[in-house]
Formats: structure tokens, sequence, C-alpha cells
């Protein structure tokens, strides 16, 4: 029970924040040999993620009509990454791509892209400059977050603050994004278990739903207001700290 508490705290908390929550869950679920971490369990906490993205932002989605021009943008720059992970997954290359030399490597490089991205003031929002330039490019670039370590929200504010968005709109536009991306993740692996006849819901999964839902919408609301009034330097020391650390455990 207590490892499904800390991955759901794992996933609640770093699914959203520029830290990668796929590197951290496999670091800490190998280096504390966790049972828990199974597909049905994994599939769990991201529909809890899901689930707490889409209420956070309820009234923009439920508001479709006013809002349908964003959602296409969003479906849109969510479709590389959704289109190469399927063929990752479906040639069994992703667990090529979870070294632990390459999670620590990740790690640093892209915290120091996340830096100098977060150097200068930005002054563009969603509603005026969020347009299918900005959306593609953005999409494009989070074909990376693929590769553990870089990190899905990480390498979508990077790009978005690049891209002249001030940090509270590159962290809404990370969310938003997250939403088709859960949702590919959660569907494709319900699916993959109802192939192998292993969709068995569990007090487990249950659980892993409702905690990662709870910790995920607590990072939510966290991290926007966090970002009123802070940069992103703290993200990046961690970051640099961590991947060095892996780097140097890795080698030795």
């Amino acid at each position: 029970m207590i490892e499904i508490f800390i991955l759901s705290i794992i996933q609640g908390i770093t699914e959203f924040i520029p830290i990668s929550s796929s590197s951290h869950l496999i670091l800490i679920s190998n280096f504390l040999e966790f049972n828990n971490q199974s597909l049905s369990v994994d599939i769990s906490l991201h529909i809890g993620s899901f689930l707490a993205v889409i209420f956070f932002f309820k009234n923009d989605i439920f508001n479709f009509v006013k809002n349908k021009e964003l959602f296409l943008k969003i479906l849109i720059s969510s479709l590389p990454v959704m289109v190469i992970g399927f063929f990752l997954v479906n040639f069994n290359l992703i667990d090529q791509l979870r070294s632990i030399k390459i999670i620590g490597l990740t790690t640093l490089i892209f915290g120091i892209l996340l830096y100098f991205s977060d150097k200068f003031e930005r002054k563009n929002i969603i509603e005026k400059d969020f347009n299918y330039k900005s959306a593609m490019i953005i999409g494009i670039l989070q074909v990376l977050s693929l590769i553990p370590g870089v990190s899905r929200s990480g390498i979508s504010i990077t790009a978005a603050r690049f891209l002249k968005f001030d940090r509270v709109d590159s962290a809404k536009i990370s969310f938003l994004l997250s939403i088709p991306t859960l949702a590919a993740v959660s569907l494709f692996g319900i699916i993959d278990l109802v192939s192998n006849n292993n969709l068995n819901l569990s007090l487990y999964n249950i659980l892993s739903i409702i905690l990662s839902f709870i910790f995920s919408l607590i990072t939510i609301k966290f991290f926007l207001n966090f970002l009123k009034k802070f940069s992103l330097k703290v993200f990046v020391i961690y970051r640099v700290f961590v991947g060095l650390m892996i780097i140097l455990i890795s080698y030795l």
C-alpha cells in the first residue's frame, strides 16, 4: 500500500512540473525495488492525472464553442508525440530509451535549456499569441519528451518560453497539452491490457487513480500560483543537481 502512495505522489507532482515524471518513477521504483509498478498501476496513475487536469480546466473544456479554436490547436500540437509514441511502443523501442545514463544526460541538458528559456521576461499570452505556428513548434518539440528525463511539461514550458509566452501561460499551455497526451496514454494502455486479458480492476488501481488525482490537482494549483511570483530557477537547480548525480553514479 505504501508503494502505491509513494508512486501516486511522484506521478501527481512530477507530471505537471518540469522535472520528468517517467524518470522519477523509473529511478525511485528501481532504487526502492517496488513490486507494484505494473502496467495497470502505471495506467491508473496516468488516469488520475488526466482526470485532475480535466477537472481543473473544466470551465474551458465544457465551454467548447467559445474555445474550439484553442482546443483544435491543442489537438494539432499533441499529434506528433502521440504518433511517434505509438510507433516507438509498437516496435518495442521505448525500453531502449530508459537507461539510467540517458535519464541523467537528458535531465541535465534540458534543465540547462529551461534556464535559458526562462532568463528573460516574456509578454505573449494564450488568447492573442498562441497561433497554429506556435502549436506546431511546441508539438514537434514535445516528441522529445518520449525520452525519459526530458519531461513533457518541461519541454512544453521551455518551448513556450522561447516563443515569448509568460511563465503562467507557458504552464497553462503545458497543462492543456497534457489532456490529449494523457488520454492517449491511458487509452492505449487499457487496450494493451484488454488484448492481453490483464484488465483486472483491483484496490491498488482504484487507490492509484484517486491518490494521483488528488496530488495532481494540488500540484496544478500550486504550480500556477508559484509561477505568478517566482521564476523556474529552483527547477533548473534541481535538474542540474539530479542530472549530475545520476551521471556520476551511472559511471561509477
